[in-house]
């Protein structure tokens, strides 16, 4: 278990879309989280850094602070149930309830490739645990409050790879597609309450955290609409767009954003 431990709040927030608005993003101290964390600071919401690992996520709050927004970095693990309570409690303890949650966290980068009936159990459970169950346990944790107060965002990010079915990685498929469906029966039960539940599903993306190689990325291009390498910067507009009020009348949706290389 790691503990949730939170550095002190950083920065004083700037005017925007979110003005107001505390937002958590897990997995926000390295890859595509930095960058979701920079666009929701960005946009006026002071955002909570929710990592495994706890020098990231300061890092990264610095790094808001620094660039004139407010964040607060908290270490925690999201497969333990216990430390997502804690790390919840410290953030509505230090910003206020969380007005929007983006679930980004997963494992994939470390993942060695296999046919599916070479995976071995633990290896599977452990990828369901963190990057399945781990969102459901977010969201059970944020959620109540967000139920209590008529108002919430929610996007769990999953991946392409479940159009894809991407070759070797039934597990990350398996959880990344629980996602969806997960994401599918939170907004259908929880819209009466004014949340909305919504999901990304990004292709393969120049992160700079993954084991991908400029070869492998380059690959992907010939298959997409628009034929370049796709980039977290790319994320950004859905993501502000499913964070805000101007998608207030849409849920459950998951929204595919790989240059149109599979269409749903």
């Amino acid at each position: 278990m790691v503990s949730a431990v939170t550095s002190s709040v950083v920065g004083t927030g700037v005017g925007g879309r979110l003005a107001g608005r505390v937002a958590i993003v897990t997995g926000g101290g390295v890859g595509i989280g930095r960058t979701y964390v920079s666009a929701l600071a960005a946009a006026g919401a002071a955002v909570a850094v929710a990592d495994i690992q706890s020098e990231a996520a300061q890092a990264v709050a610095e790094e808001v602070a620094a660039a004139g927004g407010a964040a607060v970095g908290v270490a925690f693990d999201q497969s333990d149930p216990a430390s997502v309570e804690q790390m919840v409690e410290e953030v509505t303890a230090t910003l206020g309830p969380a007005d929007v949650l983006v679930n980004n966290a997963s494992l994939f980068s470390t993942l060695q490739r296999r046919d599916a009936l070479e995976i071995p159990p633990g290896e599977w459970a452990r990828v369901v645990d963190v990057s399945l169950d781990g969102v459901f346990h977010c969201c059970r944790a944020v959620m109540p409050a967000m139920v209590e107060r008529g108002y919430g965002k929610v996007v769990n990010i999953s991946s392409s790879s479940i159009v894809a079915a991407k070759n070797q990685l039934a597990h990350y498929v398996a959880a990344k597609s629980g996602v969806v469906g997960l994401t599918r029966a939170l907004a259908r039960e929880y819209g009466r309450a004014g949340i909305t539940v919504n999901a990304i599903s990004p292709g393969a993306t120049d992160s700079g955290a993954t084991a991908a190689t400029p070869e492998y990325l380059a690959s992907k291009v010939a298959a997409r609409s628009i034929p370049r390498v796709q980039t977290p910067q790319d994320l950004v507009g859905p993501l502000l767009f499913l964070c805000s009020a101007d998608s207030d009348f849409v849920t459950g949706q998951n929204l595919i954003v790989d240059g149109g290389a599979f269409f749903q």
